[in-house]
């Protein structure tokens, strides 16, 4: 008889991934893995996206096999355009599906949203490990959704800057984001102020027009572009896109899916998984760009990490008792 699913709410999957900066080995294999093509043993399709055009929101379905770890995922994740998140319906929604590889039963059923949350930023933190300036003193974070809080924890572990700076759309959570986070950070009038002499900018905006302009951003400055996952978004302007040398998570899904590539003719120079590998450079003294979409290689990677976890914890609590 098949075992009953576990299943791990938003808390439980929080406590099995206290620290963000442990998903970054793992990670930088994933990316490397998936960029190998078939030796690299990912098997991931472009998400399928159904748009519930009626509520102006998006279903995607993200699965992904990776022979490496043996882990078999589909994350099931819902986005609402123009939507005031709440502290009960967030605009993003996720669930993670863990199946056992070998006979296709279902092992878990997990809340995703702090699956994306912490996966997100730690890939852009590794791109901008690789492709960040020599010198990096200030950070920039545009947005104060969920995605600011876990690039600001993952970044301020992994990195050193004299000023972190953040504008939001309503100023009021950006300064709700700078009096609930560590360390002291500046809330700006303008995306322009904001990013003004940046190194390190991270955009996680639900912007569909673009926000963050070319002629604004220090030269030889790396940008994380996190939003717009639409063909039809933007937050990037055409003069940023074009001056900066562009890295992607997966080069089939950004011409697919990312409006900032397509609407603005940009050429891809490589996938972030390419640069992990070493076959391709990371122009770290120029102008950079990585687009993130996000790839169900990512969640497979992590829940099999908390699924791990939580079986440990199963096991302890049966050999020693009640």
């Amino acid at each position: 008889m098949s075992r009953t699913p576990a299943f791990l709410s938003a808390a439980e999957v929080q406590g099995h991934l206290r620290c963000s900066s442990l998903l970054i080995p793992p990670l930088e294999a994933a990316l490397a893995n998936f960029s190998s093509g078939p030796d690299g043993g990912v098997t991931q399709p472009v998400r399928t996206v159904v748009p519930v055009a009626k509520h102006r929101g998006f279903l995607g379905v993200m699965p992904a096999y990776s022979a490496a770890e043996d882990a078999l995922t589909t994350k099931l994740v819902t986005f609402y355009e123009g939507h005031s998140p709440t502290p009960t319906v967030p605009s993003h929604q996720a669930t993670v599906l863990l199946f056992e590889p070998s006979n296709g039963s279902l092992l878990a059923v997990m809340d995703g949203n702090v699956i994306t949350a912490k996966r997100t930023a730690a890939v852009s933190a590794i791109a901008t490990k690789f492709l960040k300036p020599p010198s990096s003193d200030v950070l920039c974070i545009l947005g104060a959704g969920v995605q600011a809080y876990s690039h600001y924890e993952v970044f301020t572990e992994q990195f050193s800057y004299k000023e972190v700076r953040i504008w939001n759309r309503t100023r009021g959570n950006a300064e709700k984001f700078a009096n609930a986070v560590r360390g002291e950070v500046r809330v700006c009038a303008s995306v322009q102020e904001a990013v003004t002499g940046a190194d390190v900018i991270i955009t996680v905006t639900m912007a569909t027009e673009p926000i963050l302009f070319g002629a604004w951003v220090k030269p030889g400055a790396h940008v994380n572009a996190v939003g717009a996952s639409r063909p039809d978004w933007r937050e990037l302007d055409d003069a940023l896109m074009k001056q900066a040398v562009l890295y992607v998570d997966s080069r089939e899904a950004a011409l697919k899916e990312s409006g900032d590539v397509l609407l603005s003719g940009a050429e891809i120079f490589a996938e972030l998984g390419e640069v992990v590998k070493g076959v391709k450079p990371a122009h770290c003294e120029k102008t950079t760009v990585f687009k993130s979409l996000g790839m169900a290689v990512e969640d497979t990677v992590v829940a099999k990490l908390v699924y791990a976890s939580w079986s440990s914890g199963q096991e302890h609590e049966e050999a020693t008792g009640p």
